[in-house]
């Protein structure tokens, strides 16, 4: 399995990274975990546009789905001729409406059900073609899924947004690798229920026994040093900060 950081900017896309988005290929089958702000231009550095073979969206806020719009056109208007086939879409409740009010000017411009076969996610386990996942609903104010992805004997664990969450702790028990969110400062933000920062990631990545921790999310205005040094404070484990195109083998 291996494991391609296509962005990982917070919030907003930096001067140097997309916002989320990571793509995650075995088999020569394609999932993509999330796709926001810039990430569609991104994700051509690593992958066909149309060689995704599923995508899932953690929530529906911008820095994780706002691309997917310009993704609809891409598949709608296929450059050789001929509507592209539907490709699998996972996201929380009401992802097909929140997403064709992004895109669309009037009620009844074309749904993007018509290239997206969109799917309810709930915490529990499922197939997404050679991968087994397992979702778990995290700690956020919108609806939000982090998910673990499961092929071969080895695991990913995607935090998605979270505040303090024991699920995180038990989706990610004994993973690989560990891609989590660090978008707030220890000792500066404390906003309950809305995102991690550098020291409460390590130690979930403590507690939960995982391999290797990447903190990713991190918005360009933190010090993400800081919140590397933070999250090494709890967890001893090997830990780094993602960056664009970096790819893991897990």
């Amino acid at each position: 399995m291996k494991l391609t950081v296509v962005g990982c900017s917070g919030s907003f896309p930096s001067v140097g990274s997309a916002c989320s988005s990571y793509l995650v290929e075995a088999d020569g089958f394609r999932l993509l975990l999330d796709m926001g702000n810039g990430a569609l231009g991104e994700l051509q550095r690593h992958c066909g546009l149309y060689d995704l073979d599923a995508i899932f969206l953690s929530h529906l806020h911008a820095d994780h789905c706002i691309d997917m719009c310009g993704y609809f056109v891409v598949r709608y208007y296929r450059h050789d001729g001929g509507r592209c086939d539907t490709i699998p879409v996972y996201g929380p409740d009401g992802t097909e409406q929140r997403l064709t009010t992004a895109h669309a000017d009037t009620p009844t411009e074309k749904s993007m059900s018509e290239v997206f076969d969109f799917h309810t996610l709930k915490p529990g386990s499922f197939e997404i073609g050679p991968f087994s996942v397992r979702t778990e609903k995290l700690a956020h104010p919108v609806d939000t899924f982090g998910i673990r992805v499961e092929h071969d004997g080895r695991s990913l664990t995607y935090s998605g947004d979270t505040g303090v969450s024991e699920a995180l702790v038990e989706l990610a028990h004994d993973t690989d690798l560990f891609l989590c969110e660090a978008a707030f400062t220890y000792g500066k933000e404390d906003i309950p229920g809305l995102h991690l920062n550098g020291r409460e990631a390590g130690e979930h990545a403590a507690r939960a026994r995982a391999r290797r921790l990447v903190l990713t999310h991190i918005p360009p205005w933190t010090d993400a040093e800081r919140n590397l040094n933070d999250a090494r404070a709890e967890y001893g484990g090997p830990a780094e900060l993602a960056t664009p195109g970096a790819v893991y083998e897990i």
